[in-house]
């Protein structure tokens, strides 16, 4: 099976280094305000890391988190490392808004209301500025 992350195309990124990408993510109808932190190896799980490698992994993580709270504001930030369909290492770095889709719940779940969030046009060019 292809790897959807290894192979991904048209990706906006906003960090990229031997190790790991950040992307902003853009097709999630549901959460306008997500980025993700992407493990460059193919591995599926933190503890096939080494230390040295987790603490670089999440020390983006916790950059991109704090860049997002500084640009939107937002109610929550949740932070997710799933990789059920895609054994693939990454972060999801969600901002939440009492006013968005699914509030309180998983931006999973199903929409309680539609989404009133309003975002700055140029919000992955203001997280990538603050986490280079």
């Amino acid at each position: 099976m292809e790897c959807p992350i290894c192979n991904a195309r048209d990706e906006d990124v906003l960090l990229q280094t031997d190790k790991l990408r950040v992307i902003a993510v853009h097709n999630e109808a549901h959460a306008p305000a997500f980025c993700r932190v992407i493990w460059q190896q193919h591995v599926a799980e933190m503890t096939d890391l080494s230390a040295v490698e987790r603490n670089e992994l999440m020390d983006v993580v916790y950059r991109v988190e704090s860049a997002m709270r500084e640009v939107f504001k937002p109610a929550k930030i949740n932070l997710a490392s799933l990789g059920n369909v895609v054994p693939h290492l990454h972060w999801h770095v969600i901002a939440r808004f009492t006013d968005d889709a699914h509030f309180p719940a998983p931006i999973w779940a199903v929409p309680k209301r539609t989404s009133a969030v309003a975002l700055p046009k140029d919000w992955p060019q203001q997280i990538k500025a603050l986490i280079n």
